[in-house]
């Protein structure tokens, strides 16, 4: 039986990219961001990509240079070449581990995880960023949330850690806005997968929400998550149907 989002997933608002401001030296997944979120009391996401020698790091961008001013791909340095590159905008910080993260986090607030797809077309080629994930993950104890845009990453996580939620990121799959063929934007869009990889929850585009297959989902009592939203008017209009939000930009209210 597929393990259940907790609902601590579902109250506090989760902050993108833990709670990053570049104007007070916090950069997006950086440690100073998570413990901002912490502080707030918010539920995090963050990214998770893979080093050339297999190593899990918490990162968003599969190339360096927006967030580091540093050129080259994530999956082409090492860690420790890593280590050696401060965050623009984080205060002399560099990329944090997931080991790392998790050790910070320590159980004290829901994490949800996303691992960046390695394929490359949402396709099968995956998996050493999976066995990452789940050898950093398997002593961790607290509100842990697994989730992908690639269902085979996910159906892995299923196999890999069976124990912990799974969910699809899920989007309207404009395909001027992907690199991925029609016909690969056409299948994902419809969230086939969902039962498939045993999928817990989604987490959905926040501008995209009315669309049927994720009120058909909502109405069987799917979790819906969705991103990003950068406002309190658009919190208020995705809230009529994702049960919680993944924000950026301003400060949520916390439920009382």
């Amino acid at each position: 039986m597929k393990p259940v989002l907790p609902d601590a997933f579902l109250r506090a608002p989760i902050a993108h990219r833990a709670l990053h401001d570049v104007a007070d030296q916090r950069s997006e997944n950086s440690r100073a961001a998570i413990r901002a979120a912490m502080k707030a009391g918010y539920g995090i996401e963050i990214d998770l990509q893979l080093t050339a020698d297999g190593a899990a790091v918490v990162f968003h961008d599969y190339d360096l240079s927006r967030l580091t001013g540093r050129a080259g791909a994530v999956r082409q340095t090492t860690l420790p070449d890593l280590q050696q590159i401060a965050l623009l905008h984080g205060d002399g910080e560099n990329i944090p581990t997931f080991a790392e993260i998790l050790s910070l986090v320590d159980g004290k607030v829901p994490l949800l995880v996303e691992l960046k797809d390695q394929d490359g077309a949402m396709g099968d080629n995956i998996g050493l960023l999976e066995a990452a994930t789940a050898q950093a993950l398997a002593r961790y104890v607290g509100p842990v949330a697994l989730m992908s845009f690639n269902p085979h990453s996910v159906a892995e996580m299923s196999r890999l850690c069976p124990h912990l939620p799974r969910g699809l990121v899920t989007d309207g799959y404009d395909p001027s806005e992907w690199p991925l063929s029609s016909e690969t934007c056409d299948r994902l869009r419809t969230i086939p997968d969902f039962d498939r990889v045993e999928a817990s929850f989604i987490s959905h585009e926040a501008s995209d929400l009315s669309r049927p297959r994720v009120l058909q989902l909502h109405q069987r009592g799917v979790p819906v998550l969705c991103w990003t939203v950068q406002s309190p008017e658009m919190e208020a209009q995705a809230r009529a149907v994702a049960d919680n939000v993944t924000f950026e930009g301003y400060l949520a209210d916390i439920p009382a």
